[in-house]
């Protein structure tokens, strides 16, 4: 789906809005006014190793100090924000959470093992939020539709995810030594998505925690809901607006359908009263023809994992019912009411 541009494109996003102005301000911050305090966010295993300097396993991946890691990583969290409004910002936190700290161990492991394969010593990695944002991709690879939008030469597509693709491509390629990030965020993706030794449970942000920052930040980090999208058909090439008119068609469908099981209730009821009056006709109307079967009811992990997203179980429960328990499809109805 193709985003408005400004703060309002994280509308629902609070958690990657604060991930991509406060880390960004800090970084530029220290290029230009702190430079004699850049070594203090300096990722040095050498240090943590000989020296004891744990601090630096939270100082030293937080902040960037390579500006064009920081350019790159804020365009990712950008991109990435279709996470947080599609799980909820208490499941994305505990995502971000969760594979930093199982980074940590994979860095360690990592390193140790190319220093006794290939006889290198890693003294530093690069510095910043960037295992977890590596880390990011699997769900993103995952539950992220794959939407085509033209082709290069007849032969390579181009999809709503290639670039985001290509700016994680630069970011490896950024330092010799971002391979090692790259592929510790991604095995901590993989084993918190898979759910490995039942860590979704182990690293989960507590609900009172998450009710207390939802207090407390939410209302600084939140953005308005966008009122003045680009009309359908104004996109930059025939494809973005082909793109555009399926998204339209894919909404009024799913608004139709919420309609539909809105009514149905209402007709049932009055066809039951009228019906009263003329039993025997009903009986051999119903003997000849059958019933339908009633959709499944959605299960209960279903609605909690929306209700999870701050909407309302009754919400949850008729855009269930209206997609036929596609958890997909309900949580995008959800999301543009």
């Amino acid at each position: 789906m193709i985003a408005s541009t400004g703060s309002s494109g994280l509308y629902k996003a609070p958690l990657s809005k604060g991930l991509l102005f406060i880390p960004s301000a800090l970084s530029i911050l220290l290029a230009f006014l702190f430079q004699q305090q850049q070594a203090l966010f300096i990722y040095n295993w050498q240090a943590i190793k000989e020296d004891f300097h744990i601090w630096r396993l939270i100082s030293g991946r937080i902040i960037c100090l390579d500006l064009k890691d920081t350019f790159c990583s804020s365009l990712l969290i950008y991109n990435f924000r279709t996470l947080e409004r599609r799980f909820g910002s208490r499941k994305f936190t505990s995502f971000l959470l969760g594979a930093w700290i199982l980074s940590t161990l994979f860095d360690f492991l990592l390193v140790e093992a190319v220093e006794l394969v290939c006889h290198i010593t890693l003294s530093t990695l690069p510095s910043g939020f960037l295992a977890p944002i590596f880390a990011l991709f699997v769900p993103f690879y995952c539950s992220i539709p794959r939407v085509q939008l033209a082709h290069i030469l007849g032969l390579f597509p181009i999809t709503n995810k290639t670039l985001v693709y290509v700016v994680g491509l630069q970011l490896l390629t950024s330092s010799p030594y971002m391979v090692v990030v790259a592929a510790s965020g991604l095995i901590s993706g993989l084993c918190y998505n898979w759910d490995v030794l039942n860590i979704r449970q182990i690293l989960c942000v507590p609900n009172w925690l998450a009710n207390l920052f939802s207090q407390m930040l939410e209302p600084i980090f939140s953005s308005e809901e966008p009122v003045n999208e680009t009309p359908v058909g104004m996109g930059a090439t025939v494809d973005i607006q082909r793109q555009q008119r399926i998204e339209l068609l894919d909404q009024q469908i799913m608004f139709s359908q919420i309609a539909q099981l809105g009514r149905r209730p209402q007709q049932q009821g009055r066809a039951l009263t009228w019906n009263n009056f003329f039993q025997p006709w009903r009986n051999r109307h119903a003997a000849n023809h059958a019933e339908p079967q009633a959709p499944p009811q959605p299960s209960e992990q279903q609605v909690t994992q929306l209700m999870e997203m701050g909407f309302s179980r009754s919400d949850v429960l008729t855009a269930l019912r209206a997609s036929n328990n596609d958890i997909n499809v309900a949580t995008n109805y959800l999301l543009q009411r």
